[in-house]
């Protein structure tokens, strides 16, 4: 498996998938890694824009789901991942600096400074396994290359200093299936839930599906493939452009912080 060229094994468990981030062994997408553990987006920012950002999400629950917020200075997610730290668990990064993407690096020791809060997001890989469960193969699912991921011309509910569009990542559906996969995903309501657009990306924005702003672009597979968009925890990327905060840290698209959360802890009946 490519996203795993430099394991000797895939990851079954975030504990696991951790040590092998932590370790240098793995620096692809987390997609297919882990199965049945929670993956969360990241977003680290100073203590004087963390209540702003709190208020932004819960004000904007699709796309920023809150799973745990960690104290200022905090490394350890104590509440969901127990023995992990956020500075060097995340398979790549990046940091913007007002706005701009001053630097992509593999752990963030260098720019850890004692006032900065993480927060840890709910993230759709968390679904594809009870979307796979219903029938629903995933091209991208536990290889080298990414999903494809869109600014809309959604905009979310702004909220102090932060303000932006909607991010959405994109999945190619067979028309028959359209339904299960709504259905299968709104059970998980903290890692984005049900999509927010089926069908014409123009409508919300998006010229051309074969040009993701992050991400891979992917052609459907099967003639009858629809395109299904969910809400994505890259929105506070979008937001930090669009906002420019003195400093954001997030993890790189993809490159998740997998949990010891367990996919069904999250569901609803």
């Amino acid at each position: 498996m490519a996203a795993t060229a430099t394991l000797t094994k895939l990851p079954q468990t975030g504990a696991e998938t951790r040590a092998a981030v932590r370790a240098g062994r793995l620096r692809h997408p987390t997609s297919g890694l882990a199965p049945d553990f929670v993956q969360t987006n990241v977003a680290i920012l100073p203590k004087d824009a963390a209540f702003d950002f709190l208020l932004f999400c819960q004000r904007n629950p699709k796309p920023c789901p809150v799973i745990e917020v960690m104290e200022p200075g905090q490394f350890e997610a104590k509440l969901s991942a127990p023995g992990s730290d956020i500075r060097t668990d995340v398979p790549k990064y990046r940091v913007y600096k007002r706005g701009k993407l001053a630097d992509e690096p593999v752990d963030i020791k260098s720019y850890w400074r004692d006032d900065l809060v993480t927060f840890l997001l709910g993230c759709s890989f968390t679904f594809e396994h009870a979307l796979m469960r219903n029938g629903i193969k995933l091209e991208y699912f536990g290889t080298d290359r990414n999903i494809a991921m869109f600014t809309t011309n959604i905009k979310t509910n702004p909220a102090g200093m932060f303000s932006g569009p909607l991010v959405v990542s994109q999945r190619w559906i067979p028309k028959d299936k359209v339904v299960r996969a709504v259905q299968a995903t709104s059970r998980f309501p903290a890692v984005h839930g049900a999509p927010v657009h089926i069908g014409d990306p123009k409508q919300i924005g998006i010229r051309d599906i074969m040009k993701p702003d992050f991400g891979d672009p992917w052609e459907p597979s099967r003639p009858d493939d629809v395109p299904v968009f969910w809400a994505c925890g890259v929105t506070p990327q979008a937001v930090a452009m669009s906002s420019k905060p003195e400093l954001m840290i997030t993890h790189s698209p993809g490159h998740m912080f997998v949990t010891d959360l367990k996919d069904e802890d999250l569901a609803v009946i």
